[in-house]
């Protein structure tokens, strides 16, 4: 995935499943760019602000954490160990439900809720991450 998944991660660690932004998510957007791209380039900035989106947005799931981030000029980063984590909460609307994008909130214990927003396939992720909860429960009992 991209680079600050993978400079976060010890060496002991390893990524089990990664979600990625959905360019459907940014379909507002780019419809907004195209319209108004023979407007002095404005299009051309929201053409832009739905690439930044997209590649800069991480969210991964490790063997021993959650971890998100996104932005390009400001950095917003959720780390979150696996122990921690007591929800994981889908926000999807309805051209999100149609599209499959939706926001991903994991929250745990004394935790920040932070959305991760546009992910592709979120239910998917939850999904996974609920079976990599219920693996190490087992593990541990």
């Amino acid at each position: 995935m991209g680079s600050y998944v993978n400079a976060s991660i010890a060496a002991n660690e390893t990524i089990v499943y990664e979600a990625k932004v959905s360019w459907l998510s940014q379909l507002p957007i780019l419809i907004l760019g195209l319209l108004t791209l023979p407007f002095m380039g404005i299009g051309l900035i929201c053409f832009i602000v739905a690439f930044v989106r997209v590649w800069t947005t991480e969210l991964a799931i490790t063997d021993k954490r959650v971890i998100a981030k996104f932005g390009l000029i400001s950095r917003s980063t959720v780390e979150m160990r696996l122990a921690k984590v007591e929800t994981v909460q889908i926000d999807q609307s309805i051209l999100g439900r149609i599209l499959n994008y939706g926001s991903v909130v994991v929250s745990g214990a004394g935790a920040p809720r932070a959305p991760i927003p546009g992910i592709s396939s979120p239910l998917n992720f939850r999904g996974r991450l609920n079976a990599i909860l219920e693996e190490q429960l087992t593990q541990q009992a």
